[in-house]
């Protein structure tokens, strides 16, 4: 079932202006979101921040750990555990390059923004506790740019598992909208031994929860954010939410339309 969201009037005209050809979609910028799941009484919680009301993009609304793609991630050189980069570039519809980058993104934004690391030594492992005081120092670093993703990780001796991500989705979107992502959404477990931070900057509050709470809160969140809530909360356990996300394609990029109303308004379509 589609999800409608009302447009609020700036976006309407806008909408409208791409629609009489106005002006041209911008490029959309890859960008990664991963949903942490752990076990709980209920079946399953999912980890959401809120982010602060003075960000750019999205703010003051509920989303999960990820962020844009950036120079750094396409320059990246470090081995990984998981599936070969060209497995994964079928498997996201994208070349080897991007969807390295994509998938460096992912681990990356979310031990930024969680202080969650999805890295371990070797293939069959990941790290323990990263709560200490030089790992919130290196997860500081990687923020402000003082040190690379890979030089982190080398320096540790750890790889990402990537196999740790299970793709969920890819959205991007409107083309009317002024500030445009093609993002791939990604389910990935609590790591054993570890465990979500407050870690401030972009976060004013972090919380867990189950996919049903949060959704029939109405809580603010973009309708990606929204759709992907009710998605993964069809499946009640752990293990069904990643056999679902192994039948889904991540590669076929979902974009709401908008469709206006003979009142001047208009309204966002999210696909279900």
């Amino acid at each position: 079932m589609d999800l409608e969201f009302p447009l609020p009037g700036r976006m309407v005209e806008q909408a409208r202006q791409f629609a009489a050809g106005e002006q041209q979609p911008v490029e959309a910028r890859l960008a990664s979101t991963v949903v942490l799941v752990r076990p709980a009484e209920a079946g399953y919680e999912v980890f959401a921040i809120r982010r602060v009301t003075t960000m750019a993009f999205a703010a003051g609304m509920y989303a999960f750990p990820g962020g844009a793609v950036d120079a750094r991630d396409f320059t990246v050189e470090l081995d990984w555990a998981g599936p070969p980069p060209s497995a994964w570039a079928a498997r996201l519809g994208l070349d080897e390059a991007a969807a390295k980058a994509v998938l460096c993104a992912a681990v990356r934004e979310v031990f930024e923004e969680s202080g969650v690391l999805l890295a371990g030594p070797d293939p069959a492992s990941v790290v323990g506790d990263v709560s200490g005081d030089d790992w919130e120092a290196a997860r500081v670093a990687l923020i402000d740019r003082s040190i690379g993703f890979a030089e982190m990780l080398a320096g540790r001796g750890l790889v990402p598992r990537t196999d740790l991500l299970a793709p969920w989705s890819r959205w991007v979107t409107p083309e009317f909208e002024p500030r445009r992502y093609d993002t791939y959404f990604f389910v990935a477990v609590l790591p054993a031994g570890q465990r979500t931070r407050d870690v401030g900057g972009e976060a004013a509050l972090i919380r867990w929860a189950t996919p049903s709470d949060l959704f029939d809160e109405s809580l603010p969140m973009l309708p990606p954010t929204r759709s992907t809530l009710r998605q993964i909360g069809d499946h009640h356990t752990i293990a069904a939410v990643l056999d679902a996300a192994e039948a889904r394609d991540a590669a076929t990029p979902v974009q709401p339309r908008v469709e206006f109303t003979e009142d001047g308004n208009g309204t966002l379509i999210v696909p279900g």
